[in-house]
């Protein structure tokens, strides 16, 4: 038996938790420099606003109907994720996290277990724990718990297990709705006459895989109750990865630019890490205006970059700031305004993988105490509590963020606290941003 858990409207939702005077009300997470909606809560789901809708569009309707914005805060999604994890993984024996708001259960109930009793316990534990409101699918197959999960999350009880005879609710169910289906799959269904679920678990496995492919076969056959799949199957390793921003202002100068660098460089490294990953090298890169006659001046854009390849794979900072800093200086344009700056780590291995080297594995292992250390660090004490100088102090080429709640989680300054007395309340610690809501 399979559960997947949603964090409903999570971004949303995370924010709620700490500030009560958002509960009810529409309310709007933006993306990276606030440039589009990327989290919605019901209520500005139900004013048509739609996924993906840019910022500007969005603003004649703030004010009308009391539409609250908040930019991303990463730092306090990615710690009650965290906090979430840690209370499923309390309650059931195995939980494979998917995203930052899902996670797959694997339960092996005995008879007469009571599957959707035991999903509403877990549910409120949860929005009592954590504060964060969820929706549980139950099903024999991970693609079937996808499914009831989406049920579960339209319903009143939050929780929806997958009924023996699974057919009537299968054919209800488009094929596009079904977990790994993509655009191009669906188009190539539609046109060989398989439009929905049903049709879709009915249909011939070897002609899904001579047509298509061993993961959509499998797919089929999770529809009908055969475990075929692990979250893995759906999406093949990562071989790269990225970290890139566009600026919150137009950036002219190289130090500048290296600060940034240094920032995407320690921000990917640590992922690396938590993937238990190295790279072998990276393409860096700057994008920039071109401030030519005629031309738009917010849309034309040219990069310039290079590739780097270090001395052996890695996850150290010091190591790939060492191996990059000397050639940002080759790939900078004198008297060019700069909207962005990225880096991709390629040649991607595990670290259970690593090919032994007689002369750098000491280093190396004095570099993984290092940054076990400092990864350590910045869980318990907030993100950029230890980081390299390089990086630099005051930032100002930082994206955009001008609706940032609190790191509440994540930052001494900005944990709330209880003041007692005749107007007791909550409040937070440190300062107070222009547009909050106090939290009360």
């Amino acid at each position: 038996m399979y559960g997947l858990i949603d964090c409903n409207n999570f971004f949303v939702s995370c924010e709620r938790v700490f500030d009560l005077s958002l509960v009810g009300r529409p309310v709007a997470v933006l993306s990276n420099n606030d440039g589009c909606v990327i989290s919605r809560s019901n209520e500005l789901k139900a004013l048509g606003v739609p996924m993906g809708m840019p910022f500007f569009q969005l603003r004649p309707m703030i004010e009308a109907h009391g539409i609250q914005i908040r930019s991303s805060n990463y730092e306090l999604y990615a710690d009650m994720s965290r906090r979430v994890m840690d209370v499923l993984a309390s309650q059931v024996p195995l939980v494979e996290q998917y995203s930052i708001d899902e996670a797959f259960l694997e339960l092996r109930p005995q008879p007469g277990f009571d599957v959707a009793a035991f999903g509403a316990s877990l549910r409120e534990r949860i929005g009592k724990w954590v504060g964060i409101p969820v929706s549980i699918g139950f099903a024999t197959t991970r693609t079937l718990a996808k499914i009831a999960n989406h049920i579960g999350k339209k319903s009143a009880a939050g929780v929806f297990v997958m009924p023996p005879d699974i057919m009537p609710v299968l054919t209800e169910l488009p094929v596009e709705e079904v977990w790994g289906v993509g655009r191009r799959s669906r188009d190539k269904l539609r046109r060989l006459g398989i439009l929905t679920a049903g049709q879709l678990a009915s249909a011939d496995h070897k002609e899904l895989t001579r047509k298509f492919n061993v993961c959509l076969a499998r797919t089929a056959l999770e529809l009908r109750g055969i475990p075929a799949l692990a979250p893995e199957d759906m999406e093949k390793p990562a071989q790269s990865l990225t970290c890139s921003r566009s600026f919150g202002r137009p950036v002219f100068e190289l130090a500048e630019l290296r600060e940034a660098m240094a920032y995407y460089i320690a921000t990917a490294a640590a992922q690396l890490r938590q993937q238990n990953q190295l790279a072998s090298g990276a393409n860096v890169f700057f994008q920039y205006v071109l401030d030519e006659p005629g031309r738009n001046r917010d849309v034309a854009w040219a990069n310039t970059g290079a590739t780097v390849m270090f001395d052996h794979p890695t996850a150290a900072d010091g190591a790939m700031l060492a191996a990059i800093a000397p050639v940002l200086a080759s790939i900078f344009i004198p008297n060019r305004r700069y909207r962005k700056a990225g880096i991709m780590f390629i040649g991607l291995e595990s670290t259970s993988t690593r090919q032994l080297n007689l002369f750098v594995d000491q280093k190396d292992q004095r570099h993984d105490r290092l940054y076990d250390a400092v990864d350590k660090i910045n869980r318990e004490f907030g993100r950029g509590s230890v980081f390299h100088l390089a990086q630099g102090i005051e930032k100002p080429w930082l994206m955009r963020r001008e609706y940032l709640s609190p790191c509440f989680t994540t930052k001494w300054s900005d944990i709330l606290t209880l003041h007692p007395g005749p107007r007791a309340g909550i409040r937070k610690s440190g300062s107070h941003r222009p547009g909050q809501g106090t939290g009360q």
